[in-house]
């Protein structure tokens, strides 16, 4: 028995929990030395490193017919590129609790973009109620009524579109990918290798248009968003996609395989909270009433969504 078997997928489901809730508390580190594409970039390229070198070493094979590229590159746009570069541009305008609290969104946004890739999938009267209840909980939380309580709204809303894009990635693989062989590492490691190279073309022009500020792509832009130092910041982007992006994928997998996908997607609702803990004792971030109101309200409707109905009894 190798020693990974002998890890309870418990204790790998609370692991991926802290993991992925910590990314936004690393990403609000990063930020004090390095601007908002370059966290990004060196996250997937770190993460498709690391996951190359699992493949290699657990001998799966990625696809090699162009159609199934086609569709990984499209679909990878929307679970790394957009939403990576998402996260960190609003957290350059509201706190990593309140970008954690918008990752609730996700769910919701799955089943919305579901129906309109997905023919087989029906909304529910139960299903309906909750996405309208999310939608009402978003709004509690962004307080439009408020000029000077509520957060900053283009910041709250740039999280929102980067956890909606996750609801278009996932459609978009059920859709066009469920046939595909991709067993395994394969499928997190090619769309982390397409992410990379969607993300470098982006990532060179920014760096084009502000050379006067980087002189290299990879060159450190200290005191930009913050106070911490510049060390630290590369240390957080590091453990960003070596460990919440590379590693958290084979967590994943081994949740999947010991646990079932319907148990290992529930850890979605402990990221936000993983993540408001770590803001608040950490960064020493505040939440307003109507913020953790809406989170109480968007995390239940998250709930109902993903919850499978209970089978009629004789």
């Amino acid at each position: 028995m190798t020693r990974s078997s002998t890890i309870p997928w418990q204790a790998k489901y609370l692991a991926l929990a802290v993991i992925w809730g910590s990314s936004f508390l690393l990403m609000k580190v990063a930020l004090s030395a390095l601007a908002p594409l370059q966290i990004s970039a060196f996250r997937i390229y770190s993460g498709a490193l690391v996951l190359l070198i699992l493949l290699k070493v657990t001998h799966a094979k990625l696809p090699r017919d162009a159609r199934t590229w086609g569709h990984l590159a499209f679909s990878s746009a929307f679970l790394t590129v957009l939403p990576f570069i998402g996260f960190v541009v609003g957290e350059t305008r509201v706190s990593s609790a309140l970008a954690g609290i918008g990752n609730a969104f996700t769910p919701i946004s799955a089943v919305i973009f579901g129906l309109l890739l997905l023919p087989q999938d029906r909304l529910t009267g139960r299903r309906l109620l909750a996405v309208m209840a999310g939608f009402v909980g978003v709004v509690v939380i962004a307080e439009p009524w408020s000029s000077t309580s509520g957060p900053d709204l283009v910041g709250f809303g740039i999280v929102l579109a980067a956890a909606a894009c996750y609801g278009i990635g996932w459609s978009w693989q059920r859709r066009f990918l469920h046939h595909a062989d991709l067993g395994g590492l394969a499928q997190p490691t090619a769309v982390l290798l397409a992410g990379s190279v969607l993300m470098t073309p982006v990532l060179l022009t920014w760096w084009w248009l502000h050379h006067d500020v980087a002189a290299t792509p990879w060159s450190l832009t200290p005191g930009v968003h913050g106070e911490h130092p510049a060390w630290l910041a590369v240390v957080c982007v590091l453990v960003l996609g070596i460990v919440g992006t590379g590693l958290a994928y084979m967590l994943q997998f081994d949740v999947v395989r010991a646990a079932g996908v319907v148990v290992s997607t529930t850890v979605t609702y402990l990221i936000p909270v993983v993540s408001v803990l770590l803001g608040v004792l950490v960064l020493g971030e505040h939440l307003g009433t109507f913020q953790i109101l809406g989170f109480a309200v968007v995390l239940v409707a998250a709930w109902v969504i993903n919850a499978k109905p209970r089978a009629a009894v004789d």
